[in-house]
């Protein structure tokens, strides 16, 4: 088993030489199974040494609870690095290791680009922090999700634990029976939880997990693989820009529209018009009414002539101001605004973006 590993890994590092891609069975993608026997804890350590940070509680007396199921209350899954015992220390050498991986693989997806295979994106876990929140403890994973655009831009990043994955393998496994046959997910396991191999299989894992998906249309187009990534920043953003916390609220909701630029928009333009009125809201109270306007734009363009769409009329309100502000031309949607005033499809005034975003429910 370990000289099979140690072959396997050997191949997947050997990235420079490009006739190794098909040498055989040994080099597949996606192993038989994303648990590896702890004899292998050691190589695959070693292999994911460059590239991800972590925190282990090897010597924690509290090792042998499940990491999923120490505690009923749960915190919300987007928002568990804000908590005071989140125990990180991540190695600078391990920094600089993920980064230059996370260029190297967007320099890969810019070579292909021209090629027929459809893109897709590519996953790396960048640390993983045991958590603790009495009485719950468990493991939260941060991976960049790295796709289309230039190679100096900042990855959009995610954080999620266990929980959160297995939620996702069940519910698609029970949608898409047959495509998820083949798809491997990290078992549970009773003890050694937040040991430094088990966080590092899993990372592993779950990366090829992601990655495997991606590879499929109809998973890739799944409605909650889109949730998965999406919505819990949604309503962490939601959460913040209705508490006034709008500097903080601002870069969750452009890392989640980045996220839906990158994976589509299979369920509508709708949580792509309320990311819009999230990112126009937060630009229009930090004092930039330029990107505010651009926001509001962009939504406009997303609507078309969609009518009467309850977001239409807030963001022809919110850009005739901003044009006003900025002494820019805002005939054009000053007189869509009135004809649906005057066709009595909204109220006089209409409701503000804000308004919208604080009575809107994301399920």
């Amino acid at each position: 088993m370990a000289s099979r590993l140690l072959h396997r890994l050997r191949h997947a590092l050997a990235s420079d030489g490009p006739g190794e891609a098909a040498a055989g069975p040994e080099a597949e993608q996606f192993p038989e199974s994303s648990e590896l026997e702890d004899d292998d804890a050691e190589g695959l350590s070693s292999r994911l040494s460059g590239t991800l940070s972590f925190t282990s509680a090897e010597d924690d007396p509290d090792d042998e609870d499940e990491d999923d199921e120490a505690g009923p209350d749960s915190p919300p899954s987007g928002d568990g690095t804000s908590g005071e015992d989140a125990e990180r220390s991540p190695p600078p050498d391990g920094q600089r290791g993920s980064q230059l991986l996370a260029r190297q693989l967007q320099d890969f997806w810019k070579k292909s680009r021209n090629t027929l295979v459809p893109q897709r994106l590519l996953f790396e876990v960048t640390s993983a922090n045991v958590v603790k929140d009495p009485p719950s403890k468990y493991v939260l994973y941060t991976l960049a999700v790295i796709g289309p655009g230039p190679p100096d831009r900042q990855p959009a990043q995610i954080s999620r634990r266990y929980s959160d994955f297995e939620r996702l393998h069940r519910n698609l496994q029970r949608q898409f029976r047959g495509p998820m046959a083949a798809i491997s997910f990290p078992r549970k396991r009773l003890r050694r939880n937040f040991t430094a191999e088990t966080i590092a299989r899993r990372s592993r894992a779950f990366e090829q997990f992601l990655g495997h998906l991606q590879t499929v249309p109809e998973l890739r187009q799944a409605p909650d693989l889109h949730d998965f990534f999406v919505l819990p920043e949604l309503r962490r953003a939601q959460s913040l820009t209705c508490t006034g916390l709008y500097r903080e609220a601002l870069a969750l909701w452009a890392n989640a529209w980045q996220l839906q630029t990158q994976l589509g928009t299979p369920s509508g333009p709708d949580r792509p018009l309320l990311t819009l009125a999230g990112l126009a809201v937060c630009h229009q109270e930090l004092e930039d009414p330029g990107e505010a306007r651009a926001c509001s734009e962009k939504a406009l363009q997303l609507l078309g002539d969609k009518r009467p769409h309850p977001f239409l009329a807030p963001f022809l309100e919110a850009h005739v101001r901003l044009s006003w502000r900025l002494g820019l031309d805002k005939r054009q949607t000053e007189a869509q605004l009135q004809s649906l005033q005057e066709a009595g499809l909204t109220p006089v005034p209409p409701p503000s973006l804000k308004e919208l975003l604080i009575k809107e429910v994301l399920d």
